[in-house]
């Protein structure tokens, strides 16, 4: 037995909450979405930390300045 409640939400609703949030909240909940909606998006954040753990890093100067 599941004890989701369902709701019809119109986008224009989300989109103007969203517009409401604050900077931080906005940029926190888009992440949330992108990850809960894209497992590509999840995979390269834990690849990322794995480069940076093993020390696989560069720095701004290496990037930027060839």
């Amino acid at each position: 037995m599941s004890t989701a409640l369902k709701m019809e939400v119109a986008p224009e609703e989300i989109i103007e909450a969203v517009k409401k949030m604050k900077k931080k909240e906005r940029e926190d909940f888009l992440e949330d979405l992108i990850s809960a909606t894209c497992p590509e998006y999840l995979l390269s954040i834990k690849e990322s930390r794995a480069e940076y753990a093993a020390g696989n890093i560069a720095n701004h100067d290496d990037v930027f300045n060839q």
